[in-house]
Protein backbone atom coordinates (compact mmCIF):
# COMPACT_ATOMS: atom_id res chain seq x y z
CA UNK A 1 0.00 0.00 0.00
CA UNK A 2 1.61 3.91 -0.29
CA UNK A 3 2.29 5.75 1.64
CA UNK A 4 0.01 8.75 1.52
CA UNK A 5 1.23 10.57 4.43
CA UNK A 6 1.21 14.27 4.10
CA UNK A 7 4.39 16.06 2.86
CA UNK A 8 5.53 18.43 5.81
CA UNK A 9 5.66 21.95 4.91
CA UNK A 10 8.99 23.75 5.43
CA UNK A 11 8.38 26.93 7.70
CA UNK A 12 10.26 30.31 6.77
CA UNK A 13 11.21 33.53 8.35
CA UNK A 14 12.56 35.87 5.75
CA UNK A 15 14.38 38.63 6.92
CA UNK A 16 15.68 41.89 4.92
CA UNK A 17 15.29 45.18 5.42
CA UNK A 18 14.67 46.27 1.90
CA UNK A 19 10.23 46.04 1.38
CA UNK A 20 10.78 44.99 -2.37
CA UNK A 21 14.12 42.72 -2.14
CA UNK A 22 11.94 40.82 0.68
CA UNK A 23 8.46 40.63 -1.34
CA UNK A 24 10.47 39.00 -4.69
CA UNK A 25 11.93 36.63 -2.55
CA UNK A 26 8.58 35.87 -0.79
CA UNK A 27 7.26 35.86 -4.57
CA UNK A 28 9.49 33.23 -5.84
CA UNK A 29 9.47 30.84 -2.42
CA UNK A 30 5.26 31.06 -2.98
CA UNK A 31 6.17 29.36 -6.18
CA UNK A 32 8.00 26.48 -4.26
CA UNK A 33 6.31 22.91 -3.44
CA UNK A 34 5.67 22.97 -0.02
CA UNK A 35 7.76 25.69 1.44
CA UNK A 36 5.70 28.58 3.16
CA UNK A 37 6.89 32.26 4.10
CA UNK A 38 5.22 32.57 7.98
CA UNK A 39 6.20 35.86 8.84
CA UNK A 40 9.10 38.77 7.59
CA UNK A 41 11.34 40.63 9.50
CA UNK A 42 12.77 44.31 8.45
CA UNK A 43 15.60 44.04 11.21
CA UNK A 44 17.55 41.13 13.28
CA UNK A 45 15.75 42.40 16.38
CA UNK A 46 12.61 41.85 14.66
CA UNK A 47 13.89 38.43 13.31
CA UNK A 48 15.40 37.19 16.55
CA UNK A 49 11.71 38.02 17.95
CA UNK A 50 9.87 35.83 15.31
CA UNK A 51 12.38 33.38 15.31
CA UNK A 52 11.50 32.71 18.61
CA UNK A 53 7.69 32.95 18.81
CA UNK A 54 7.50 30.75 15.76
CA UNK A 55 10.37 28.21 15.94
CA UNK A 56 10.26 28.36 11.94
CA UNK A 57 12.29 25.53 10.21
CA UNK A 58 14.42 27.65 8.35
CA UNK A 59 15.37 31.68 8.77
CA UNK A 60 16.53 33.50 5.37
CA UNK A 61 18.80 36.10 6.05
CA UNK A 62 20.63 39.47 4.68
CA UNK A 63 23.80 40.26 6.76
CA UNK A 64 23.38 43.75 6.51
CA UNK A 65 20.21 45.34 8.73
CA UNK A 66 19.85 48.22 10.66
CA UNK A 67 18.87 47.78 14.89
CA UNK A 68 20.74 44.74 14.82
CA UNK A 69 22.60 43.00 11.42
CA UNK A 70 22.04 39.43 10.55
CA UNK A 71 25.28 37.98 11.91
CA UNK A 72 24.13 38.76 15.03
CA UNK A 73 21.11 37.56 14.74
CA UNK A 74 21.93 34.66 13.90
CA UNK A 75 24.13 33.46 16.95
CA UNK A 76 21.22 34.79 19.15
CA UNK A 77 18.84 32.40 17.06
CA UNK A 78 21.52 29.80 17.31
CA UNK A 79 22.43 29.85 20.82
CA UNK A 80 18.50 29.65 22.18
CA UNK A 81 17.50 27.83 19.01
CA UNK A 82 19.75 25.07 17.77
CA UNK A 83 17.23 23.23 15.71
CA UNK A 84 16.54 25.97 13.83
CA UNK A 85 18.07 26.03 10.07
CA UNK A 86 19.59 29.62 9.28
CA UNK A 87 20.53 30.84 5.91
CA UNK A 88 22.22 33.87 4.72
CA UNK A 89 21.26 35.53 1.31
CA UNK A 90 23.30 38.30 0.99
CA UNK A 91 25.27 40.23 -1.84
CA UNK A 92 28.52 40.68 0.19
CA UNK A 93 30.35 37.19 -0.66
CA UNK A 94 33.99 38.22 0.82
CA UNK A 95 35.62 34.98 3.01
CA UNK A 96 35.62 37.03 6.10
CA UNK A 97 31.48 37.36 5.81
CA UNK A 98 30.96 33.76 4.91
CA UNK A 99 33.14 32.30 8.01
CA UNK A 100 31.94 34.91 10.22
CA UNK A 101 28.34 34.11 9.51
CA UNK A 102 29.30 30.14 9.77
CA UNK A 103 30.93 30.64 13.24
CA UNK A 104 28.40 32.25 14.55
CA UNK A 105 25.63 29.44 13.57
CA UNK A 106 24.89 29.88 9.72
CA UNK A 107 24.31 26.31 8.11
CA UNK A 108 24.34 27.93 4.68
CA UNK A 109 25.03 30.44 2.28
CA UNK A 110 24.16 32.03 -0.97
CA UNK A 111 24.16 35.27 -3.05
CA UNK A 112 21.15 37.86 -4.07
CA UNK A 113 22.37 37.49 -8.00
CA UNK A 114 21.99 33.71 -7.47
CA UNK A 115 19.41 32.02 -10.27
CA UNK A 116 15.82 31.77 -9.02
CA UNK A 117 16.02 27.66 -9.02
CA UNK A 118 18.86 28.19 -6.35
CA UNK A 119 16.42 29.23 -3.55
CA UNK A 120 14.66 26.24 -3.80
CA UNK A 121 17.96 23.94 -4.09
CA UNK A 122 19.34 25.78 -0.82
CA UNK A 123 16.05 25.05 0.79
CA UNK A 124 15.85 21.28 -0.03
CA UNK A 125 19.73 20.63 0.88
CA UNK A 126 19.44 22.50 4.12
CA UNK A 127 16.27 20.71 5.42
CA UNK A 128 17.65 17.16 3.83
CA UNK A 129 21.66 17.63 4.76
CA UNK A 130 22.13 20.48 6.72
CA UNK A 131 23.86 22.74 4.91
CA UNK A 132 24.27 24.67 1.53
CA UNK A 133 26.75 26.70 0.11
CA UNK A 134 26.41 28.02 -3.68
CA UNK A 135 29.34 27.18 -6.00
CA UNK A 136 31.00 30.32 -5.94
CA UNK A 137 30.89 30.67 -1.80
CA UNK A 138 32.10 27.10 -1.83
CA UNK A 139 35.09 28.67 -3.84
CA UNK A 140 35.32 31.44 -1.75
CA UNK A 141 35.78 29.22 1.21
CA UNK A 142 39.15 27.51 -0.24
CA UNK A 143 40.51 30.93 -0.48
CA UNK A 144 42.97 31.92 2.78
CA UNK A 145 41.22 34.18 5.28
CA UNK A 146 41.49 38.03 5.29
CA UNK A 147 41.51 39.72 9.01
CA UNK A 148 38.02 39.57 9.83
CA UNK A 149 36.83 43.11 12.07
CA UNK A 150 37.18 41.68 15.00
CA UNK A 151 41.03 40.75 15.00
CA UNK A 152 41.38 44.24 13.89
CA UNK A 153 38.99 46.09 16.01
CA UNK A 154 37.36 45.80 19.94
CA UNK A 155 33.34 45.66 20.13
CA UNK A 156 33.47 49.57 20.94
CA UNK A 157 35.56 50.88 18.03
CA UNK A 158 33.51 48.89 15.88
CA UNK A 159 30.47 50.62 16.87
CA UNK A 160 32.18 53.72 17.01
CA UNK A 161 33.43 53.39 13.84
CA UNK A 162 29.63 51.97 12.09
CA UNK A 163 27.94 55.73 13.74
CA UNK A 164 31.63 57.34 12.23
CA UNK A 165 31.01 55.58 8.73
CA UNK A 166 26.89 57.17 9.13
CA UNK A 167 28.72 60.33 8.98
CA UNK A 168 27.21 61.10 12.60
CA UNK A 169 29.78 63.54 14.58
CA UNK A 170 32.06 62.50 17.47
CA UNK A 171 29.38 64.55 19.73
CA UNK A 172 26.05 62.83 18.16
CA UNK A 173 28.53 59.29 18.81
CA UNK A 174 29.61 60.36 22.42
CA UNK A 175 25.62 61.38 23.22
CA UNK A 176 24.36 58.12 22.31
CA UNK A 177 26.96 55.27 23.09
CA UNK A 178 27.19 57.80 27.07
CA UNK A 179 30.86 58.71 26.06
CA UNK A 180 32.57 62.10 26.28
CA UNK A 181 33.26 63.84 22.79
CA UNK A 182 37.19 63.62 23.62
CA UNK A 183 36.65 59.71 24.28
CA UNK A 184 34.83 59.71 20.60
CA UNK A 185 37.74 61.20 19.10
CA UNK A 186 40.28 58.92 20.56
CA UNK A 187 38.65 56.00 19.90
CA UNK A 188 38.29 57.40 16.16
CA UNK A 189 42.53 58.41 16.36
CA UNK A 190 43.29 54.48 17.51
CA UNK A 191 40.50 53.01 14.97
CA UNK A 192 42.96 54.76 11.93
CA UNK A 193 46.19 54.08 13.82
CA UNK A 194 44.82 50.00 13.74
CA UNK A 195 43.51 49.85 10.02
CA UNK A 196 46.27 52.08 8.87
CA UNK A 197 43.44 54.60 7.76
CA UNK A 198 44.28 58.22 7.30
CA UNK A 199 40.49 59.66 6.24
CA UNK A 200 37.08 59.73 6.79
CA UNK A 201 36.58 58.41 3.58
CA UNK A 202 38.79 55.37 3.47
CA UNK A 203 37.03 54.37 7.09
CA UNK A 204 33.48 54.36 5.52
CA UNK A 205 34.72 52.31 2.75
CA UNK A 206 36.22 49.62 5.06
CA UNK A 207 33.06 50.01 6.60
CA UNK A 208 30.90 49.16 3.89
CA UNK A 209 33.64 46.36 2.79
CA UNK A 210 32.97 44.57 6.28
CA UNK A 211 29.16 45.35 5.55
CA UNK A 212 29.03 47.43 8.93
CA UNK A 213 26.56 49.49 6.16
CA UNK A 214 25.35 49.42 2.96
CA UNK A 215 26.97 50.21 0.18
Amino acid sequence: MKNTAPVKTVRVVLADDHDLVRSGIKALLSMVENVEVIAEARNGAELVQLAGDLLPDIVMTDISMPVMDGITAIAEIHSTHPQVRLLVLSMYDTVDFVKRAVANGACGYLMKDAPPFELEQAIRSVMATGSYFSPSIAQRLLQPSEPTINDELTDRQIEILKLIAQGRASKEIAYELGLSPKTVDVHRTRIMERLHLSDIASLTLYAVRKGLIKP
